[in-house]
């Protein structure tokens, strides 16, 4: 397979802005960009999937540049229903700091921040030099700004895309740059770069957008109620990651393997196979979360991952360490105990269980332990003396629900 028909098995073409792409993406050498705005100190696992392929890419001869929007991030692009909130320099300033050390040390790009050829920018010099390139009915007709019309717009956001072009010209002039990448939904803002370069210079440069990757109901992947899986491991951990790997949709995680690893296609389409034949032994679910968090934290952290999973399958709390304790427990209730504690009133006061009556009823079917051990006296003491290393006991009631007693 040559590189474009690669990506395009992968599902990671939506739109090209030349048929010409297609062979200047084969034959290699080009210098092309993808940019995030510091919204966050770290990456989440969406970006995962645009900047992988950046990194395929990088592997077929091209020069990969990763932008940083210190500018654009102090606009924000706009959202589908309201704007952005202006978040303060000094936040900008951390979040920039912590996705350029994270994209170093992750993918080993070049990074560069648009804040750096922006700030010094004056507004006549804005209007005369980008603004008079920009057709008002050629902004409408985005559905980037098109989709806020109803609800409203302000003009620092109908801005951004021409601060997003200026980016384009600039790399261009300066890098070379003749390609950039991004999501489907910024393909109103690259559009407006080729256009605008095509504009000041007479020469065509190019574009292409991925699909945005999504569960089988349309909900961006990677988030939870409103909260992201995050590539920095220290918001979120690699047991968390491989737990959510180990949940995805049977439906889905054969297009999450080709989109989020370097499989081949031959290890995909064998791992498919066997994974219609047999899903309930989620091979290719465990595939992916071992080939996700190798990159990204490496072997041992995937060990990790497994080890925390397994122990906590099997029951077998106690061969964790106390750094593996906290990761696997950290979402699951907190109860405070004192030295000791009778377990009736422990679980009744904590509204672990509803009554005296319903534990026991939980303790005459096994279903309480304590550390690994089933308990079925509603006289036993709940004691510091028995806690992990000294510190705290796991309680579970039932199969799954986990309390973390801390003394």
């Amino acid at each position: 397979m040559t590189l474009y028909e690669e990506l395009k098995w992968r599902g990671l073409i939506k739109d090209i802005t030349s048929p010409e792409l297609e062979k200047k993406l084969n034959e290699g050498g080009m210098t092309f960009y993808i940019g995030t705005d510091p919204t966050a100190p770290s990456m989440h696992i969406g970006h995962l999937s645009s900047f992988l392929i950046a990194k395929r890419l990088k592997e077929h001869g091209h020069n990969p540049i990763l932008l940083i929007g210190g500018a654009t991030g102090r606009i924000g692009d706009p959202r589908p229903t309201t704007e952005r909130e202006m978040k303060s320099e000094d936040e900008i300033e951390e979040n920039i700091n912590g996705l350029t050390k994270q994209a170093k040390e992750i993918f080993g790009f070049e990074v560069v921040n648009n804040y750096d050829w922006s700030k010094d920018i004056n507004f006549i010099t804005f209007l005369r030099e980008y603004g008079k390139y920009f057709n008002i009915n050629y902004m409408l007709d985005k559905d980037i700004i098109r989709r806020r019309l109803e609800t409203g717009i302000t003009y620092t956001e109908f801005s951004y895309m021409i601060m997003q072009a200026m980016d384009f010209l600039h790399l261009y002039q300066t890098r070379g740059c003749t390609l950039q990448v991004a999501g489907s939904d910024q393909w109103g803002n690259i559009t407006a770069g080729v256009d605008l370069i095509k504009k000041k210079t007479g020469n065509e440069v190019y574009a292409f957008t991925m699909p945005l990757v999504t569960t089988k109901d349309g909900t961006k992947f990677g988030k939870s109620e409103g909260n992201a899986l995050w590539l920095d491991k220290n918001k979120t951990s690699s047991y968390e990651l491989y737990q959510f790997f180990l949940n995805v949709e049977d439906e889905m995680v054969i297009d999450y393997l080709k989109i989020y690893t370097f499989l081949t296609k031959e290890e995909i389409e064998e791992i498919e196979k066997r994974h219609k034949e047999n899903p309930h032994l989620r091979e290719a679910h465990k595939l992916l979360a071992r080939e996700v968090i190798t990159f990204l934290h490496g072997e041992e952290e995937y060990n990790r991952a497994l080890k925390i999973s397994e122990a906590l399958f099997s029951g077998c709390i106690n061969n964790l360490s106390e750094d593996e304790i906290n990761m696997a427990f950290k979402d699951v209730p907190s109860i405070k105990v004192d030295e000791s504690m009778n377990i009736t009133e422990l679980l009744v006061n904590n509204n672990v269980v509803s009554s005296k009556r319903e534990l026991r009823e939980f303790l005459s079917s096994n279903a309480i332990s304590i550390n690994d051990e089933v308990i079925n006296d509603e006289n036993f003491i709940v004691s510091k003396d028995n806690a992990i290393y000294n510190k705290f006991s796991i309680l579970k009631r039932g199969k799954k629900k986990y309390y973390l007693l801390k003394f």
